[in-house]
């Protein structure tokens, strides 16, 4: 790259543009107290005196960079996404053009030394050959707005939607029936809300009806965030279209209705389970985003390592019996379910799963969904299933006596089980099966595992930064981690020098700190002295007292180590494993 010019040098410019006669010594003298070059450029554009296209040549002869003129011109969406939006917005820069591993960068500000520092560096991480240009505002906005700009795509649909709709009920469920052409508004502003949501690795997309407006949101890294703010007169509209994709009823506003929709995104099939709800004067919908691929997880990409580790796939290779997973709703139980049967399906297992709803499509599994209006529940799902010659079962969820005693009575003829129960931890779903009326002699024959998990957040590796936390939560690290036993710590953390750590935010990570979340979880073994005290129905607690000393870690234990080894944030930790 060229040589980086000083501040001091950028100012010099104003006398060339008095030498080149654009502007006048007391023009000049009323400019001398701006200390921006972006600013600078921006008040003479502004005031007229210069057109910007000449003063970008004039910029790109001063420092000594080739100029570059991109109005009108379309790049290959690829190519403009090698930047990440984030970074091109922060710094200015965007690439037009990409030969072999030599990038075309425009910069609009060639004064922002960071900016070229972060190219610098981009250039270093990717192995590539920067390439710079200098270019007016429009330009680098030509090249900036070819990113999938979620506001600005719809903003484009709103006025062509205004003209066709009315604030009529009736007319706008009559607009929704008639949609389906790809070349309406609405059915264009929709598709760009689900390719946005996939873009951004969202899993939740809510689409809710305000007084006066109509919000957008997305959940991302299992946060909720405002992604978009719509006028009230598309939300009708946008919802019939929505149905209609799901073939659900457009008419139907006065109950709830579930469907699901399948659509191809550069070259994936992504699936959305769509979920309507009446509110006050309008209807809700949510639709859960299911990537088929990410149903191909491997345990270790989930976060689980170490002991955990271990004694899952110990288990998962015994020939019957149950492994249960334990945690709220969004903890990430069905992901680590799929897992274990991608670990499972060969050519010479039957394995069939019972499912509300079948949420990621696993070749050479079998897959049902229950539907309770047709008799199809759980407990009766899983009394067919056992006709089915099964290897291994896998119930969605255990949610009664009469499923939870199938389930054991499925692993005591040799089956494997898998399922989920809702509780706080590992050890609340013995009790809990209990209530459920199963036989705790039963229990003790068939039970496994239990694995509880919780998801936090990761922190992003390209900002992550040592962090000071308060005393009382150091107090309350060194409490848990006494209760550790030495050997189950990794060899990278001290006891006596620990760290703590946080995300700065970055362009990498949309400025928040985090990019992607990963998984906490306490594995409970069942050997046989944990067999005995469930069959005789002895103090729960005991079962606590041998999983410590086997050297396993809670939740939170397991959490605080992650936090120490800079994966996530002590609050994170805290946050999911609140009682």
């Amino acid at each position: 790259m060229p040589r980086k010019k000083s501040t001091s040098e950028v100012f010099s410019i104003l006398e060339e543009l008095v030498r080149k006669k654009y502007i006048t010594q007391a023009q000049a003298s009323i400019l001398s107290n701006i200390r921006s070059f972006s600013v600078l450029e921006e008040k003479l554009i502004k005031s007229g005196w210069v057109d910007e296209e000449e003063f970008a040549k004039m910029k790109a002869r001063f420092f000594g960079l080739p100029y570059i003129n991109l109005i009108g011109r379309k790049v290959d969406p690829e190519v403009v996404k090698i930047l990440p939006k984030d970074f091109s917005d922060n710094y200015k820069v965007a690439v037009f053009d990409k030969k072999g591993k030599t990038l075309s960068i425009a910069i609009y500000d060639p004064t922002n030394l960071k900016a070229r520092e972060a190219l610098e560096f981009f250039a270093r991480e990717g192995n590539y050959k920067i390439k710079l240009y200098t270019c007016s505002k429009k330009s680098f906005e030509e090249i900036y707005n070819q990113y999938s700009a979620l506001k600005s795509e719809v903003e484009e649909f709103l006025g062509e939607a205004k003209e066709k709709l009315t604030v009529s009920t009736d007319e706008l469920v009559q607009a929704g029936e008639h949609i389906d052409e790809r070349s309406a508004p609405i059915a264009k502003m929709v598709d760009v809300i689900l390719r946005h949501a996939v873009e951004e690795n969202a899993s939740d997309i809510h689409i809710e009806p305000m007084m006066n407006k109509t919000r957008v949101r997305y959940r991302i890294d299992g946060v909720l965030k405002t992604s978009l703010i719509l006028p009230k007169y598309v939300h009708s509209a946008i919802v019939s279209r929505i149905k209609v994709m799901a073939r659900l009823k457009i008419d139907e506003t006065r109950i709830p209705q579930d469907g699901r929709i399948r659509v191809t995104l550069d070259g994936k099939e992504i699936d959305f389970r769509i979920s309507t709800l009446p509110l006050y004067r309008n209807e809700k919908v949510v639709m859960r985003i299911l990537d088929s691929n990410k149903g191909d997880i491997k345990l270790e990409d989930l976060g689980f390592e170490g002991k955990n580790l271990s004694v899952i796939k110990e288990n998962i290779k015994k020939p019957h019996g149950m492994f249960l997973v334990t945690g709220p709703t969004g903890s990430g139980k069905t992901t680590t379910l799929y897992s274990v049967l991608n670990i499972l399906n060969n050519d010479d297992i039957n394995i069939v799963t019972l499912e509300d709803p079948v949420e990621y499509y696993l070749p050479g599994v079998n897959q049902s969904q229950i539907n309770p209006e047709v008799g199809l529940t759980f407990a009766s799902g899983l009394r067919s299933i056992l006709r089915q010659d099964p290897d291994v079962i896998m119930v969605g969820e255990i949610r009664d006596r009469e499923t939870a005693d199938l389930a054991i009575h499925a692993s005591l003829t040799g089956h494997i089980v898998l399922s989920t129960l809702h509780t706080n931890d590992a050890f609340g779903a013995i009790p809990r099966l209990v209530d459920l009326k199963v036989e705790p002699f039963l229990l003790a024959s068939t039970l496994n595992v239990i694995l509880a998990q919780r998801l936090v957040r990761k922190l992003c590796t390209k900002c992550r930064v040592v962090a000071d936390v308060p005393d009382r939560i150091k107090s309350e690290v060194k409490e848990e981690l006494a209760r550790i036993n030495p050997l189950s710590l990794p060899s990278d953390i001290d006891m006596d020098n620990f760290k703590f750590w946080k995300g700065e935010g970055c362009p990498e990570c949309g400025e928040t700190g985090y990019r992607g979340r990963t998984a906490i979880a306490e594995v409970l073994n069942i050997e046989d002295e944990i067999r005995e005290i469930i069959s005789k129905q002895k103090d729960w607690h005991l079962i606590k007292e041998h999983f410590f000393k086997e050297g396993m870690l809670t939740l939170k234990q397991d959490g605080i180590v992650k936090a120490l080894r800079g994966l996530t944030t002590i609050e994170e930790v805290l946050r999911v494993t609140q009682d």
